[in-house]
């Protein structure tokens, strides 16, 4: 795979022997790749291989030059090859350490450069939008109406819904509605408003109650009622302040035979359908940290209300976006026989795209993929591994991982510290970094911290950061830039205090995982300072990444377990550990198996010959339907690593002698339970004499004793 790389004209200290080396083939250092020796660049072109090239700045330029080369705009059109692009400039070769230690610097850019040359990840499904630019646009009415007639202008379908009138003390003619009906204007409360791009649909509420007894549709404009007020308690926009109204209804006498003024109208509901929603009210109506795409919030703030009608006039046409996760129900924790266990992808949705559904007792998420946006943090604390990331699914990103570590390490790098890092905000807040690195105003990127980005910091967990620390990560960090919601830096901060426990208790340096929360380049450049490798080393994992949660968690507890420095039967872990035991009380406890039944991994057993409750530790996940599903409230949830292979045997939590029935000893149930049922019953007065002797039997011997006792009420039974 042709690689071309540059020193940007001589402002890296690239060593073209040592990258050739560790990449296999020779690599020629360009000062200007993207000028004067573009001719190689177009020259490796004409082939059947991807071409690399080591430069993010000139992406375009490069990608017309290809596009040039295919259409044989300049002579001999070629099959031009894909072209991928890398940066090594602002994440690598800009930075104070690179001049200091320029071996480090240089095997991280051939690590760089080997996972570029990786296979692209398969192509995933789409999620599909249409929007022919029907706009609701929302809001007081010195705010509504004159952006309406700017959208209107600009061939969007506008519908106006007024929210209030004019302001005190705002522009005259910024409230008016149009004289000519252009355009729909309603006057109205907003009740619901639920969809996305495309599809929303809304509903106002108009009549009684309402704080604008005039009815826009039936308002000829005459202006009547303006004139005919005495506390001129009506604008222009049609709206009747109520706070200064004084019921003389002056106004209902002025509009006459039009009856658009009714101050006892009754209430009524408008719904109708909109691809895009512009909001100007001062309260968001989606309250979500991520509201839908189309749906376009900017209040009574002037710059805001410019950018964001910006944005409303691209979200014409046919959109398309990834789907970015996968779901496999039966791994599902979410619920069994109508008890809720598991809810944490639901909790954690910042753009409420996940709800619960119930069929046959039986629980699971629904995902709307319309309103995903790809965060991926339902995926990383989802404790089964049900829902899964897929933009790279988990396999590709530890394939990733695991390519760049060994790359570094066999190029002579020492101490990585992987950086996780999203593409929206991350990615620029590490370029502007390196900037100022280039420029003396920072230390930037270190040569031993390997920037991996991702489409976002939280689609990136526990199993993954494991898993690069057994791959040859001194570190992992993740870096936040201030963009995310609140929730998912909870639910990161979590994780990283279970793997904190987890290597802790193994005699691992905890601080092997952190967060790095940075919003501008100085506090991020300070933050990568503090990213010193942890005290201990693993030697490198033999095992590849796998697309399976669990198993992808098991191989790297596994590994850090057999390599610990100090050796530990049980590990104890904070309560949102995905792994652990069950404590269960065999006092209370009456083995009615509830919890097996219940139980989504199979960590809980049944044995078919006696009345034993097994279980297997490496199958929990958790997720607590067995606690929440005993009637005797007998278990418990033990979060902890249980290592070695105890943790793979089933072991008996509680186990009991089979009642014998009184009458013709056949096993049935066992005798804590039948025990606990008579002393519960034992009051009751339809379970007295007979009857109490009829617990103690089997279902087919107490047929038979109801029979021989009193044939005619079970003969009326069945009648009945």
């Amino acid at each position: 795979m042709p690689t071309l790389i540059c020193n940007c004209n001589d402002t890296m200290p690239l060593d073209g022997a040592a990258l050739s080396r560790a990449s296999g083939e020779p690599l020629k250092v360009h000062r200007l790749l993207c000028r004067r020796e573009i001719g190689d660049f177009t020259a490796a072109l004409d082939g059947t291989d991807d071409v690399i090239v080591a430069c993010t700045q000139e992406r375009h330029l490069f990608t017309e030059v290809a596009a040039q080369a295919a259409s044989g705009t300049h002579g001999r059109a070629v099959v031009a090859a894909p072209v991928r692009f890398v940066n090594i400039r602002e994440t690598g070769g800009w930075s104070q350490g690179a001049k200091r230690d320029p071996k480090t610097a240089n095997a991280k850019i051939a690590a760089l450069l080997a996972v570029a040359a990786l296979p692209e990840p398969d192509p995933v499904p789409v999620v599909d939008y249409r929007s022919e630019g029907a706009v609701l646009v929302m809001g007081p009415a010195d705010r509504a109406l004159p952006w309406a007639e700017r959208l209107a202008a600009m061939s969007l379908e506008v519908t106006v819904l007024l929210t209030a009138g004019t302001a005190p003390g705002a522009r005259l003619q910024s409230g008016i509605v149009p004289a000519a009906r252009a355009y729909p204007v309603h006057s109205g409360t907003l009740q619901t408003l639920t969809g996305w791009l495309g599809a929303f649909a809304a509903a106002w509420e108009t009549g009684a109650g309402h704080s604008n007894p005039i009815d826009l549709d039936l308002c000829t404009r005459c202006n009547a009622c303006i004139e005919a007020c005495p506390e001129q308690a009506i604008d222009f926009s049609y709206q009747i302040d109520l706070d200064r109204c004084r019921a003389h209804r002056d106004c209902v006498r002025a509009c006459g035979a039009a009856a658009a003024i009714d101050f006892e109208r009754p209430p009524a509901i408008t719904e109708a359908r909109f691809d895009l929603v512009f909001d100007l009210n001062d309260a968001p109506a989606f309250t979500m940290h991520q509201p839908p795409q189309g749906y376009l919030h900017a209040g009574a703030d002037a710059l805001r209300q410019q950018q964001q009608a910006l944005a409303l006039t691209q979200l014409v046409g046919e959109f398309e976006k990834p789907k970015f996760f996968r779901y496999k129900e039966s791994l599902c924790a979410h619920g069994r026989n109508q008890t809720t266990g598991c809810t944490a992808c639901i909790d954690i949705c910042s753009t409420q795209a996940i709800h619960s559904q119930w069929h046959d007792g039986k629980g699971r998420i629904e995902v709307t993929p319309n309103l995903c946006m790809g965060c991926g943090a339902c995926t990383t604390v989802c404790p089964s591994g049900a829902i899964s990331y897929a933009y790279p699914g988990p396999e590709m990103l530890g394939t990733r991982l695991r390519t760049l570590l060994s790359a570094y390490r066999s190029a002579g790098g020492r101490d990585a510290v992987v950086l996780l890092h999203g593409e929206a905000s991350g990615t620029p807040a590490l370029l502007a970094l390196g900037r100022a690195a280039r420029a003396g105003q920072a230390q930037g990127v270190r040569p031993n911290v390997m920037p991996v980005q991702v489409f976002h910091p939280a689609s990136a967990g526990l199993e993954l950061w494991l898993a690069a620390l057994c791959w040859g990560a001194a570190r992992v960090a993740v870096l936040l830039t201030g963009d995310e919601a609140p929730q998912y830096r909870a639910a990161l901060i979590e994780q990283i205090d279970v793997a904190r426990s987890l290597l802790a208790g193994l005699g691992y340096d905890g601080d092997a995982v952190s967060l790095v929360e940075a919003s501008d380049a100085a506090s991020l450049d300070q933050g990568l300072a503090a990213l010193r490798p942890a005290l201990q080393a693993l030697p490198p994992a033999p095992f590849g990444a796998v697309a399976a949660k669990r198993e992808m968690l098991e191989f790297a507890l596994d590994h850090f377990v057999r390599h610990a420095p100090v050796p530990a039967d049980i590990v104890p872990l904070p309560a949102a550990a995905p792994i652990g035991a069950v404590a269960v009380d065999t006092a209370a406890c009456t083995l009615c198996m509830a919890c097996v039944g219940a139980c989504p991994a199979q960590a809980l057993r049944d044995n078919p010959e006696r009345p034993v409750l097994g279980f297997l530790e490496r199958n929990c996940v958790q997720c607590g339907l067995c606690e929440k599903t005993c009637p005797e409230n007998a278990i418990t949830l033990v979060p902890r690593l249980l290592t070695g292979d105890a943790a793979r045997h089933t072991v008996t939590l509680n186990e009991s002698q089979p009642f014998h029935c009184v009458r013709c000893a056949k096993p049935f149930g066992t005798a804590q339970m039948v025990e606990s049922m008579l002393v519960r019953l034992a009051g009751h007065p339809a379970f007295a004499g007979a009857a109490a002797e009829r617990l103690k039997m089997c279902p087919d011997c107490r047929v038979i004793d109801m029979m021989e006792r009193d044939p005619g009420a079970i003969s009326g039974a069945t009648l009945r």
